[in-house]
């Protein structure tokens, strides 16, 4: 898996991720569980449909 979530795009996930489960725990529902996948792709760097569609907000350098 090859990053393709970086800088602003990650930290923005991650917040966003941890507010939604937040919110999940505070309002005791289980639609926090949603807030687990902006967190995850956060984390791993890597988000599935953004290897699909071919953008990529990390800017490392490629080994080409």
């Amino acid at each position: 898996m090859k990053p393709n979530v970086g800088g602003i795009d990650r930290v923005v996930r991650i917040v966003a991720g941890l507010a939604i489960v937040g919110a999940g725990v505070y309002c005791q529902s289980w639609w926090g569980a949603i807030g687990v996948i902006p967190l995850a792709t956060g984390l791993l760097r890597w988000c599935p449909p953004y290897g699909i569609l071919g953008i990529n907000t990390c800017c490392t350098k490629s080994a080409d």
